[in-house]
């Protein structure tokens, strides 16, 4: 479905994620004995996109390889409430200790694919394409961008490294559109360049200096109209994005517009966690 995030980088993330939780040792755990063995599952307790098997399997693998796993649905599958999700077996100590850092993360990124089908879901049948941005959890770049991704929403840049973004203060430092263009083009040959733009001026700017990509930063409907209407008639077209104070209410008008994508920054940035949970079935 998705291009996953390297082994190397989620086993990095579950590393760090269970130092911090570790600490000296789980001295909660220690109060089973050594030898037990449980049956457990993790339960969706809400509707949600899943999003995160495979940090939850390197999770309880990096504390026991012996612990059993397995997956009733897979990322980008859409969860019921009481659905289960995992089904666990193994040694007691390893799979409580890492209850909680499994979670953490299948929450986390749940909660993020959940946010961009919704976002999907409202614009489908328009030909508009939701993007996620960089107001990303720190350390959570990869993670989050996978999970927009398993709910249906696509990638703007990764970071800074992949697109030339010229913004506001960009623009200023440059002395103007038209020369920060130029010289993008000098400095970082064969990257897309996009400008943020906050007027049909600066737009009109923006495509005779030949920008890829614009941004229409809070511009009205029907400024963005208008955007489109001189975008379609100009002979080298540029891709229209619309950003800045969408909302699940707005986020269909919008796209109604013409406009070729819309960028959400609250995929990510405003994580609300799905609940899920995890319970013990059998001890032995």
């Amino acid at each position: 479905m998705n291009e996953r995030v390297a082994q190397a980088v989620i086993q990095r993330q579950i590393s760090a994620a269970l130092a911090e939780d570790l600490g000296a040792g789980d001295v909660t755990a220690a109060l089973v004995p050594a030898s037990q063995q449980v049956r457990a599952q993790i339960v969706a307790r809400e509707p949600a996109i899943l999003c995160g098997t495979d940090w939850a399997d390197a999770t309880f693998q990096q504390l026991d390889p012996g612990i059993r796993l397995e997956w009733q649905v897979r990322d980008g599958d859409r969860l019921s409430a009481d659905l289960p999700v995992l089904r666990l077996s193994g040694p007691a100590r390893p799979i409580l200790t890492g209850e909680r850092t499994a979670l953490n993360f299948l929450q986390t990124l749940s909660g993020t694919a959940t946010a961009a089908a919704r976002y999907v879901e409202a614009v489908a049948g328009t030909g508009c394409r939701i993007l996620d941005t960089r107001k990303t959890l720190p350390g959570l770049r990869l993670a989050q961008k996978y999970a927009a991704r398993c709910g249906g929403a696509q990638n703007h840049r990764m970071g800074l490294h992949d697109m030339v973004l010229i913004k506001e203060n960009h623009i200023i430092a440059a002395g103007s559109i038209g020369g920060a263009i130029v010289t993008a083009r000098r400095t970082s040959p064969g990257i897309p360049v996009e400008v943020e733009v906050e007027t049909l001026a600066e737009f009109d700017q923006a495509c005779d200096a030949g920008a890829d990509i614009i941004m229409l930063d809070e511009l009205s409907l029907d400024d963005m109209r208008e955007a489109v209407k001189r975008n379609r008639s100009r002979a080298v077209r540029a891709r229209l994005e619309a950003s800045g104070g969408v909302s699940l209410a707005t986020v269909r008008e919008i796209a109604l517009t013409g406009v070729d994508y819309i960028s959400i920054g609250s995929i990510t940035k405003h994580v609300q966690a799905v609940d899920l949970s995890m319970r013990l079935e059998f001890a032995a």
